[in-house]
């Protein structure tokens, strides 16, 4: 998956809330919550069709990709770009200074206790 930027994930956002959408009311949905005009809308949305994040067919606009998958391959990227892969090292940097509540704490353990499991 190519590099998605910050505006692009806003747009997303939006349209994993509406979709599939007439392209005219998304452009009115990114005008009210981002501010954009009808061509940056339009731009973004080529874009994402050139990145194969987006189809439009017939002037109804949906993803290809889910939320959950932009969000783990996002993840991914930043595991490898600040920890080379190491999740060990990744999350002792992450915690470092931070307080967690225990509910924090145990949902952090169910999930490590999960993919504990599965492998």
């Amino acid at each position: 998956m190519e590099k998605i930027f910050e505006s692009e994930y806003r747009f997303l956002s939006i349209l994993w809330e509406h979709e599939p959408i007439n392209s005219p009311d998304l452009v009115k949905l990114c005008n009210n919550q981002l501010g954009w005009k009808k061509s940056t809308t339009y731009t973004v949305i080529k874009k994402l069709i050139d990145k194969k994040i987006v189809k439009s067919e017939n002037t109804i606009v949906s993803a290809l990709v889910t939320k959950e998958e932009v969000d783990r391959w996002e993840g991914e990227e930043l595991l490898q770009r600040t920890s080379k892969g190491n999740i060990p090292n990744f999350l002792a940097s992450f915690l470092k200074d931070r307080k967690l509540s225990k509910s924090e704490v145990e949902r952090i353990r169910q999930i490590i206790d999960g993919v504990e499991g599965e492998k």
